[in-house]
């Protein structure tokens, strides 16, 4: 549960256990700790409205146990945890021996054979995601010393395609509607959508598209650690992401070299390029231009409808109707997850390429 190698974050805690947080290596000493940042990030993360989102709802507040003192980061081992308090196992031990379609219910009972914490979904509940958002909060504060910003928003879901938009407006729009949708038409569409799959008893996917700006060239340590795919293992690890692609991402295998080659050209003294089809990465590495990549989350698997699953125990088929909490979407509560694991990355290879001094002045 470790990702990165200069700035480490390790993840603990389950679903329905005491807690879940993050102890985070190798950050800089001398950075001032913003702990209300970290808690206005966990609140995006927060379920948005209850008619799209879960009825399980945590009063996420952070809190810091070691490596900050007196307003600053001292270079040792920063621990941040957020509680569980809301929680409600009864139905869990219902579907202990009957997984749950689409869940990771029986791979995750095939794997630890059985022991493993199952209420909630345990390591892969959509929980986790909180120390996910702490430790991408504290890498945002370590990429803004090199004015480095990601920003994530809705692109799609259920079929509803957002238009293309400017930084600009979808900076100013994002916030603006439950969906974190930029496109104001799109969004009012969406929330349409899952509220109709929330009448029907069902669950619908969608698309989060991950902007990081600022980022200078040079950054990716190919030919394995390369920056697309460290980012890539990182959003894969966000429970229900079934896909992540950059730039032009699989619309490259429907274009020409002459069409979607991304020219060089010199602006204000610097090698820039007049399009970004590549997605900021050209061979593992940045090469200046904004980063940008969408992440693919399919439909969350817990919803009301009956389906067919097997009894565990007896081996024979059986039918299950969730009635616990979940999320008809989780789209737009993963935005700021999606930020943040971009931006533990992002921090991690900018540490590693030199950028970020262990201690900041």
């Amino acid at each position: 549960m470790s990702l990165g190698r200069n700035f480490t974050v390790t993840f603990f805690g389950e679903s329905h256990g005491e807690c879940v947080g993050v102890v985070v290596y190798g950050c800089p000493a001398g950075l001032k700790f913003d702990e209300e940042f970290i808690n206005q990030e966990l609140k995006r993360r927060s379920p948005i409205d209850y008619t799209i989102s879960t009825s399980r709802v945590e009063d996420d507040c952070v809190k810091v146990f070691s490596g900050v003192f007196k307003g600053y980061t001292t270079g040792a081992p920063i621990c941040m945890v957020v509680w569980n308090r809301n929680v409600d196992s009864s139905f869990y031990e219902e579907l202990r021996f009957k997984p749950r379609p689409g869940h990771a219910d029986y791979t995750a009972y095939i794997k630890y054979s059985g022991f493993n914490d199952f209420r909630g979904g345990g390591i892969f509940s959509g929980r986790i995601t909180a120390a996910y958002v702490l430790a991408g909060a504290l890498a945002k504060m370590v990429l803004k010393t090199l004015n480095i910003e990601v920003i994530a928003h809705t692109v799609e879901i259920a079929g509803v395609k957002a238009r293309p938009l400017g930084i600009g407006e979808i900076r100013r729009n994002i916030h603006s509607n439950i969906v974190r949708c930029a496109d104001l038409d799109a969004a009012y569409l969406m929330i349409e959508k899952i509220r109709k799959a929330a009448e029907n008893g069902d669950s619908v996917g969608g698309v989060v598209e991950c902007i990081a700006l600022n980022i200078p060239p040079g950054i990716g340590d190919p030919p394995i650690d390369t920056l697309e795919g460290d980012i890539a293992k990182a959003l894969f690890a966000i429970p229900a992401v079934k896909g992540v692609e950059f730039g032009l991402g699989f619309n490259f295998a429907r274009a020409y070299g002459s069409e979607c080659n991304d020219q060089f050209t010199v602006l204000n003294g610097k090698v820039t390029m007049k399009t970004n089809n590549c997605g900021g990465i050209l061979g593992g590495i940045s090469c200046g231009t904004p980063i940008v990549c969408r992440v693919v989350f399919k439909p969350p698997p817990s919803i009301r409808k009956p389906q067919k699953t097997v009894d565990l125990r007896s081996m024979e088929e059986a039918v299950i109707e969730v009635k616990g909490r979940y999320d008809v979407c989780i789209v737009p509560r993963a935005v700021p997850v999606v930020e943040g694991m971009t931006s533990i990355i992002l921090a991690d290879h900018a540490i590693r390429s030199g950028l970020i001094k262990s201690v900041l002045r």
